[in-house]
């Protein structure tokens, strides 16, 4: 048998045929291609119908952000069966029948318009849908009708009937900038869809053909609703939200939660609509305690206040509260003070003396707390004093941190070295102060330091984490963690090893001990919680302008400051007894909450050694007791000026160098003197090293006098 080839077949095929055959095989490719075009056009105007939603870890609404069109809308995976049958019941009855068109209703639409001059609807469900995805609602030209068509034609052949009716669903206009039946149910009732009754779907409903004079709360929609329903009252619902309720009240309530204050900020990590890291119902609560104290008479005087809680040991921030009564247009309320720079206090000590464990001294190290005078180069004389106002003597090093005592802070800031420290602030911490660290000297050990409630809580997490800083967890899209450095810090998305685990873990002993802190703080007092395993650190800045505490287990971290906008002084507020009434009620909550593990510290490296009359000291295994203990007790050889001082060049400035005892005195190697005090003129800004030699020993600072400009 003759076996013929498609060429051959082709040729025996009529002429005419043959170009009908290859124009209808043209045709359909470019028909489909078209089609398929105009698909992705219609899927991707409708993915830009849809909003940002940002919600808490729970699922909860933080903040709907407007899409393209400026209206809300929150997408629903599936429509609620009555919602369906009542919908197709009204709009589109044969539309499970029909391709995208209905022909029946296009010719009854023709004939009525021919016969009396009016249009009955012959739009079906998917053609509306077009309309609201290209924008052409109002536009009812012949082009727009046949372009409508070919789109509700192309999109039945892509897509199942029940994803075309979710689409539609999803993008119908129910008043109010409320888009989509998700967005309509809750802004509306306060409900997700399918918890809707026939009423609320049926006030819905009624507003599709007119959603600006006839949605839900209004005399036209009860009367269209109740057709709908078939006689059924209108929702007791829909009564009792609507009627003469403002519409800023409704959209707080539904748009956006109170937490969107201090979260339009920070969540700027999410492009597209992501769940963040925050707790809105722990938000909520810890709002309402610093709300509660703040009304009340013990802390009269502060108008404002502000709490973090991070998750540990991963930095997720579960709350960041930055006013009693966001949105409040007086009294500083609309200001996050979270975030504003603040004078820390005594909070930063506990920084320095890690750095000061770090080069050898231990809690047990004795140091002199005496007074002591600190001149400096323009004649100016700075005096420490401590809160008490008293002088202790010689005290340990934990006593000193675990009492916040000031002369022995200046000591170990002074030990430590503040050209260390500064740079252990900027390059291992990423801090970016507010103004150059030289600025502050040694009033950082004074609390004169600024730093802002979220930078600094992030901050203290280097202690429950063993030395290492975490980067800040705000948030997931996708799955993925999403980061953010704190306001004042240069961070990344990295771990970093910033300290020493040791010196760590000595911080994190003192500083959970409340018994050494009785001598300034009582036995009595907002600091303690019976029965409970924390640590903690206050500070009051000068004038009693800033009240602070941090305090934290493994599992969390609770800050809080209360101070005034304006920097108005309260009367006598410290950290303990102003701030620390917060703080007390915000760890009673998380220690009662599911945040909570019961993690208990790791004191694995420390060790116990026994001091004067058999007390207990801590320091780590290994040391040499005595040696350490002696450190800071030991004369020094130079006594003026200090180590890391930075002064500002004045012509004809002189800098009295103060000795031990007889020394020979060096200036970068230069001979200028013998004696016990000398006095030296430099004739220009730079960097000194200052060498003071004895018979058996020597001692050399670095000095930087700057320019003035």
């Amino acid at each position: 048998m003759r076996q013929w080839t498609i060429k051959q077949r082709m040729r025996a095929i009529h002429p005419i045929a043959r170009w009908i055959f290859l124009f209808f095989i043209a045709a359909s490719t470019v028909g489909g291609i078209a089609m398929t075009r105009a698909q992705q056009k219609l899927l991707n105007l409708y993915a830009l119908q849809q909003s940002r939603l940002i919600t808490d870890r729970n699922g909860a609404v933080i903040r709907l952000l407007p899409n393209t069109k400026g209206y809300y809308m929150r997408p629903v995976a599936t429509v609620p069966p009555l919602f369906r049958d009542l919908l197709i019941r009204k709009e589109d009855r044969f539309f499970f029948y029909h391709p995208g068109i209905n022909p029946l209703s296009i010719c009854r639409d023709l004939f009525s318009l021919v016969l009396d001059g009016r249009r009955s609807g012959s739009s079906t469900l998917t053609q509306q849908l077009i309309k609201t995805l290209v924008g052409s609602e109002t536009k009812r030209t012949l082009a727009n009708k046949i372009s409508e068509a070919w789109g509700a034609v192309a999109l039945e052949a892509r897509l199942s009937k029940n994803r075309i009716l979710t689409m539609y669903a999803n993008t119908a206009y129910f008043g109010n900038l409320s888009e989509g039946l998700g967005e309509a149910a809750w802004f509306y009732f306060r409900k997700p869809p399918e918890s809707l009754n026939v009423s609320d779907m049926a006030a819905l409903l009624a507003a599709l053909n007119s959603p600006s004079y006839r949605h839900p709360g209004t005399i036209a929609n009860e009367r269209g609703a109740l057709r709908i329903a078939g006689g059924r009252s209108p929702s007791t619902t829909t009564a009792a939200l609507w009627p003469g309720a403002p519409t800023d009240e409704k959209e707080e309530g539904a748009r956006r939660s109170a937490a969107a204050f201090e979260w339009e900020d920070l969540a700027t990590i999410c492009a597209q609509s992501c769940r963040l890291t925050v707790d809105t119902d722990l938000t909520a609560t810890l709002r309402g305690v610093l709300l509660r104290h703040l009304s009340g008479s013990a802390l009269a005087g502060a108008e404002n206040g502000a709490m973090v809680v991070l998750e540990l040991p991963d930095n997720r921030i579960l709350a960041v509260i930055g006013s009693p009564r966001p949105g409040v247009n007086r009294g500083g309320y609309d200001i996050n003070m979270a975030v504003r720079p603040r004078p820390v206090g005594s909070t930063a000590k506990p920084f320095f003396y890690m750095k000061a464990f770090e080069k050898g001294v231990r809690p047990y190290t004795l140091i002199q707390d005496q007074e002591a005078r600190y001149a400096i180069a323009t004649g100016f004389e700075f005096y420490p004093r401590n809160y008490d106002g008293a002088y202790h003597g010689i005290v340990t090093l934990h006593a000193a941190l675990a009492n916040s005592l000031n002369i022995p802070s200046v000591r170990v800031l002074e030990y430590t070295g503040l050209g260390e420290f500064t740079t252990f602030l900027t390059d291992a911490l990423g801090f970016v102060p507010i103004q150059p660290l030289k600025n502050y000297a040694l009033g950082i050990a004074l609390g004169g330091l600024e730093m802002d409630l979220l930078t600094l809580s992030h901050y203290y997490t280097i202690f429950p984490n063993n030395g290492n800083l975490r980067p800040l967890i705000v948030g997931y899209a996708d799955g993925i963690p999403r980061y953010r450095d704190p306001p004042m810090a240069k961070i990344g998305a990295r771990e970093t090893p910033v300290a020493q685990p040791a010196a760590a873990a000595l911080i994190n002993k003192i500083l959970a001990d409340r018994y050494a802190g009785v001598e300034q703080f009582g036995l009595k007092s907002f600091l303690n919680i019976p029965g409970r395993t924390y640590a903690l650190k206050t500070g009051t800045s000068r004038d009693y302008r800033d009240a602070w505490v941090i305090g934290y287990t493994p599992d969390f971290l609770v800050g809080a400051w209360i101070g005034n906008h304006d920097n108005t002084p309260m009367p006598q507020l410290t950290g303990a007894s102003g701030a620390g009434r917060i703080w007390h009620d915000a760890m009673n909550i998380l220690f009662n909450s599911s945040y909570n593990k019961n993690t208990p510290f790791a004191f694995d490296g420390v060790a116990e050694f026994t001091g004067e009359n058999g007390s207990i000291e801590y320091g780590l295994a290994g040391d040499d007791f005595e040696a350490a203990r002696a450190i800071l007790i030991r004369d020094r050889l130079i006594i003026h000026p200090h180590d890391g001082d930075t002064l500002l060049f004045e012509p004809d400035m002189t800098i009295p160098l103060v000795a031990a005892r007889a020394v020979s005195w060096r200036i970068n190697r230069a001979p200028i003197g013998d004696g016990d005090k000398k006095s030296w003129q430099p004739k220009r800004p730079g960097s000194y090293a200052i060498t003071a030699a004895g018979a058996s020993e020597e001692e050399t600072i670095t000095i930087t006098i700057h320019p003035r400009r």
